[in-house]
Order: structure tokens, then C-alpha cells, then sequence
């Protein structure tokens, strides 16, 4: 425990799984980008690359606070979610899975720092926000207009 009360070795083991599966969002969106077809296929891969980009930040995020905890990056990469269905629609679902593994992570960690270390607690809500926005992104594309 460090004097913030707050298990760091619990700690840095939900960062690295958020680490890992970050990364794992980095593979999984950049083959997604790659895999699209059809009329929509630009502002789809657009959109894939930079949820791609955007989960290479949160990985570097969570190394970081890893670090500053002094403890040490996995090399691990998470789940990669692959139905081999390459559907629009399949592979938006496929990142809806994905969304929610990470935000389940945050969960995690926001639950081990609560009440105990502000900037922990700040960084994972920050980031529980980021990924409630993009399942609402990825609900929105999923529906029917209309619906």
C-alpha cells in the first residue's frame, strides 16, 4: 500500500490489463479500417483510425501510470476479437465488445482509487466518459434510421 491507501500492486495490475487491452483496440481498429467495404467505406475507416490512434494513447496512458507507480508494462496484448465476418455491421459489433472490455477496465480501476487518489480517480473517469462516448458512437452507427 502506498500512503494514499490505495493497493498498488492491485493498481498496476488493472492498468495493465487496460494496457494490454488498449492495445489490443490498436490491432483490432486498424484491421477493421483495412477490412471495410462499400459506399461509406471513407468516413468509416477514417473513423476506425482514429479509434485506432486514440487507443495507442490510452495505452501510453496507462504505461505511464504504471510506471509512476513503479511498476512494469506488460508486453501482453489483449483479446483480439475476430469473428472473420466482415460485415459493417459485424465488425461495429465486434468494437462494441471491445468498448466494453475497456470500459469494464476503468470500472476496475475507478473502484480500487475512489476516495483514495485523485489523479488515478480523475484519469479513470476521464477515460470512463471517453468510452461511454464511443459505445454511443458505435450504438448510433449500429441503428437503423429511423429507429
Amino acid at each position: 500500500m502506498t500512503d494514499t491507501g490505495i493497493d498498488n500492486d492491485a493498481v498496476v495490475s488493472v492498468l495493465n490489463k487496460i494496457l494490454e487491452t488498449e492495445l489490443a483496440g490498436v490491432v483490432c481498429y486498424t484491421h477493421y479500417a483495412l477490412m471495410i467495404y462499400g459506399y461509406n467505406r471513407i468516413p468509416i475507416i477514417s473513423w476506425m483510425r482514429g479509434q485506432a490512434t486514440e487507443s495507442l494513447t490510452h495505452a501510453n496512458e496507462a504505461g505511464e501510470l504504471i510506471t509512476h507507480l513503479g511498476g512494469h508494462p506488460s508486453l501482453g496484448i489483449g483479446p483480439l476479437l475476430e469473428t472473420h465476418r466482415h460485415d459493417i455491421g459485424d465488425i461495429l459489433r465486434e468494437s462494441l465488445e471491445h468498448e466494453m472490455q475497456a470500459l469494464t477496465a476503468y470500472y476496475d480501476l475507478l473502484q480500487l482509487v475512489k476516495d483514495r487518489n485523485v489523479m488515478l480517480e480523475d484519469y479513470a473517469r476521464r477515460l470512463i466518459a471517453q468510452e461511454e462516448m464511443h459505445l454511443g458512437e458505435v450504438r448510433k452507427m449500429l441503428r437503423k434510421p429511423g429507429q
